[in-house]
């Protein structure tokens, strides 16, 4: 790390300035974890090949993982609200450094169980709490931290995959221990990113105090939350209708290369990353709400025209779809956050455990309903999920959505 990077992890970012080192350093922590956490699915045709697993117990390795990780996530949230942790970062990346080790040498079935389970682990203390973080050191652009904390983790589920297909499958299962020094890495710049959050705790809650309090009424946020919740689920579920069948859905309808499928797939991904960070700005000068209606709703009219374009207008509207709708995850926590004052942990576990939890569980009914029905069918049914954003019509309008 420079020495000015440095110097901006040793002191507190004076109250009205964002501190963008330490949200680099948590956008690139975020990148590693979530590379090392996408190592897992990508590895399991190897796994299944070489200890002779069926598909329940690959089920049961994403089960572990995935819903530990879902579940823990506002647990820990919540633990961290009433009694904060500033060096629990660099020990749930260690979690997840012994998961990879035991992943590398496991030998028999229950200790890649115990492995996953580690890897879900460090994946439930590291959200919520480097979600703090990068509200802290926001200066009061909560969108624009979150979008590029969040973009850390885009590109590093991106890169797992490609890890896995060009490192780990040419050399076997023992070269994922290689990742742990991405691990290693990732803990010395917590370490560092821990010091700044201690030095910055008291100030940090003085002002959220001061600045987050609302005077809605309980039933009003409780509704509000419920709203972004099923907004979260819907979002998510179109997500990973693209994410893990776009390519399969380009093969049969289109019947075009493997290698043509997979470059669509990464111009769509792509699209994610870009609305990733251009959704927290824009929420900071426009309002949450705005761009919540914009993303979810507005994304509509693309996605019940892509199962009925040719193969450019599916390219395209696919790039528009990833465009606009990764723009409203960000919007939708810092919202969530400013509904419940001082629960910051909680939100950001709470909203990225369902994130986590429902894009498997939804990964698994879609494929179910495309055995059945048809791929096609599953993107025409798919395609009214963002009908569900009229609910945002639901959501108060709060201080802060009042354009700057």
């Amino acid at each position: 790390m420079s020495d000015s990077a440095a110097a901006t992890l040793t002191d507190p970012a004076p109250k009205t300035d964002t501190a963008f080192v330490v949200i680099a350093a948590i956008s690139f922590c975020h990148l590693l974890n979530d590379m090392m956490q996408s190592l897992l699915a990508a590895l399991y045709p190897m796994l299944k090949a070489s200890h002779g697993l069926d598909f329940g117990q690959i089920g049961l390795l994403t089960f572990t993982f995935q819903g530990l990780a879902a579940v823990l996530q506002p647990v820990v949230g919540f633990a961290t609200d009433k009694r904060p942790q500033p060096h629990s970062l660099p020990v749930a990346m260690g979690a997840t450094l012994c998961g990879l080790l035991l992943l590398a040498f496991a030998d028999q079935y229950w200790l890649l169980l115990v492995a996953a389970g580690l890897v879900g682990l460090g994946s439930s203390i590291f959200h919520p709490e480097s979600s703090r973080v990068a509200r802290m050191a926001s200066g009061g652009r909560h969108g624009l931290a979150q979008s590029l904390f969040q973009v850390g983790g885009n590109f590093g589920s991106a890169l797992g995959p490609l890890l896995a297909a060009f490192v780990v499958l040419p050399r076997g299962q023992a070269s994922v221990a290689w990742f742990s020094l991405a691990a290693l890495v990732a803990m010395l710049v917590l370490w560092r990113v821990g010091g700044w959050y201690g030095r910055h705790m008291a100030h940090h809650a003085r002002r959220a105090a001061k600045a987050d309090h609302h005077q809605l009424p309980r039933r009003d946020v409780v509704v509000a939350i419920a709203v972004l919740v099923i907004l979260v689920i819907s979002k998510n579920v179109y997500m990973v209708s693209l994410s893990s069948y776009y390519t399969f859905f380009l093969i049969h309808k289109f019947d075009v290369s493997v290698q043509d499928a997979q470059l669509m797939l990464f111009l769509f991904l792509g699209a994610v990353a870009v609305g990733t960070v251009a959704g927290g700005p824009i929420g900071d000068r426009f309002g949450r709400k705005p761009v919540i209606w914009f993303s979810i709703l507005g994304v509509l009219p693309f996605t019940l025209a892509m199962p009925h374009v040719g193969l450019l207008w599916t390219g395209v509207l696919s790039v528009i779809i990833g465009l606009v709708l990764a723009s409203a995850f960000s919007a939708i926590v810092v919202f969530a956050q400013d509904l419940l004052p001082g629960r910051v942990g909680m939100v950001a576990g709470l909203f990225f455990g369902l994130a986590f939890g429902f894009a498997g569980i939804g990964a698994a009914l879609l494929g179910q309903l495309a055995d059945s029905q048809g791929i096609d069918f599953v993107y025409q049914l798919c395609a009214f999920l963002p009908a569900l954003g009229l609910l945002a019509v639901f959501l108060p309008r709060m201080k802060q959505e009042v354009c700057a």
